[in-house]
């Protein structure tokens, strides 16, 4: 009786372990192509969660700008931001994408992409240059359409941040014919030159310096181009004389703490996948946030007595605009030092640019010019292949010339940026003019550009100041 159970149970175990020992050994290539499918999944559901986060750092931009401004102008300033999402929103589809990553020269790229043709969902094997995306040498797992939107992000909020250099004078058509054409020109051949394949500045064949999340593509060109643009047109007819305080400082706080939280995408997801490199990226995102953050406050409370909550929301904002360009290449301790230094350098240089009388309303030049140089210079002295084997060593791992690299495209990006931008505002100034009238600039922009107001408390319906 029981050989005969267990008779019945061998045959009973064979019978299931068949197809259990036939699944165990599949034919590898079904196994590769179950993970590749796992990682692609993976890799996507994260770039598009990125990219989600990058949108939101616009908004959370019209905020942290709109705080600083006078109460009538509450509304213009938010649109600032708020229309790149329109305007670049479409713009990028059309011919932004194709300019800045489609194969061309090492400058800009072809037009073969324009419209998102041959701009698919296909999963392409970028380090092969495989068709049609021929892309970075570091992305191969994701669609090619989640690189494109990603990247969209990135496109949209960097005009946004000049708006902060001619805020209260600049009219509205004139601003947003400015970005259309700045977006254009500029932005995307930058862009190009230091993340496309081939491209004048990058890793993948070019100079070979480092900007693992924009600190010469964004940060950079954005801060260069608001001071000329505050050069360009001149002071607000209130400036130096009589300057307002922050109309609104939880909106500034609100601002900072979105744009923090968006860095994230910002920065972890330009790893392209995830894994240790996003994960590096993030938490120096999140360390040298904090270190600028504090180092700011201490200065403050050293320097005038008091620790400031605009002053907090300026130093987290400095920290993480000198971390963007370090993000994947520097360790934790490095990510503090680099925070902190930053927040030091854009102190000193929101003091220093009052004594200059340049009008840049809300210090872009200082925290993201300033803060963006250092960070790009520091990331040659702290990064190591340690925590990116992709990148380079810098000064303190046995490499100083990546220090003379980055300082090279530091110096390409301030003049593609600077004569860009003189020539896009000088177009503009002798077409359609580039300033609200001096009427319309004293009793607010909110009213006179757009009709309406954002708290209804200054002029209500008791006057119309429409410029019809």
């Amino acid at each position: 009786m029981l050989k005969k159970f267990a008779l019945i149970g061998a045959v009973t175990l064979l019978l299931l372990g068949v197809p259990v020992m036939g699944n165990a050994f599949a034919a590898p290539s079904d196994v590769n192509a179950a993970i590749s499918s796992a990682q692609t999944a993976a890799d996507t559901a994260f770039m598009l969660i990125c990219a989600a986060l990058v949108l939101l750092m616009t908004p959370g931009l019209a905020f942290f700008y709109g705080g600083f401004v006078r109460s009538r102008n509450i509304l213009n300033t938010l649109m600032m931001s708020f229309v790149l999402m329109a305007i670049v929103g479409v713009t990028w589809i059309l011919w932004g994408y194709s300019l800045a990553f489609a194969p061309g020269n090492p400058i800009i790229g072809g037009l073969e992409w324009l419209g998102l043709n041959n701009v698919g969902y296909e999963v392409t094997d970028y380090l092969k240059g495989s068709k049609p995306a021929e892309l970075l040498s570091y992305a191969p797992t994701i669609p090619h359409q989640a690189f494109m939107i990603y990247q969209a992000m990135f496109a949209i909020i960097t005009p946004a941040l000049i708006s902060g250099a001619i805020a209260e004078r600049m009219s509205f058509t004139a601003y947003s014919l400015f970005v259309l054409l700045w977006s254009t020109f500029i932005y995307a051949p930058l862009a190009h030159m230091v993340w496309a394949k081939g491209g004048l500045l990058g890793l993948s064949g070019g100079l070979e310096a480092l900007d693992f999340a924009g600190g010469t593509v964004v940060h950079i060109s954005s801060g260069v181009s608001a001071l000329v643009a505050a050069i360009v047109l001149k002071p607000r007819k209130t400036y130096p004389e009589r300057l307002s305080p922050p109309h609104n400082v939880p909106f500034i706080l609100l601002g900072a703490g979105l744009l923090w939280f968006g860095w994230f995408g910002f920065n972890a997801g330009s790893a392209l996948a995830s894994g240790a490199l996003a994960t590096a990226a993030f938490v120096a995102t999140n360390t040298g946030a904090a270190a600028g953050a504090l180092t700011w406050l201490i200065l403050e409370k050293v320097l005038r007595g008091k620790p400031t909550a605009v002053g907090a929301a300026t130093g987290a904002v400095a920290g993480l605009v000198g971390i963007t360009p370090a993000a994947g290449f520097v360790t934790p301790l490095a990510a503090i030092l680099i925070g902190s230094i930053t927040s030091v350098a854009c102190f000193y240089a929101v003091s220093f640019k009052h004594k200059l009388l340049v009008d840049d309303a809300l210090d872009t030049f200082p925290v993201h010019g300033v803060g963006g140089t250092v960070g790009a210079i520091l990331t040659g002295i702290f990064a190591t292949t340690t925590v990116n084997s992709a990148g380079k060593n810098g000064l303190l791992y046995g490499n100083p010339s990546q220090v003379i690299k980055q300082i090279a495209a530091v110096a390409i990006a301030y003049v593609v940026a600077a004569v860009g931008t003189w020539i896009i505002l000088k177009i503009l100034a002798v077409t359609v003019g580039l300033r609200v009238r001096e009427e319309a600039e004293l009793q607010g922009m909110d009213i006179n550009e757009h009709g309406e107001e954002g708290y209804n408390e200054e002029f209500g319906e008791r006057i119309n100041f429409s410029n019809k």
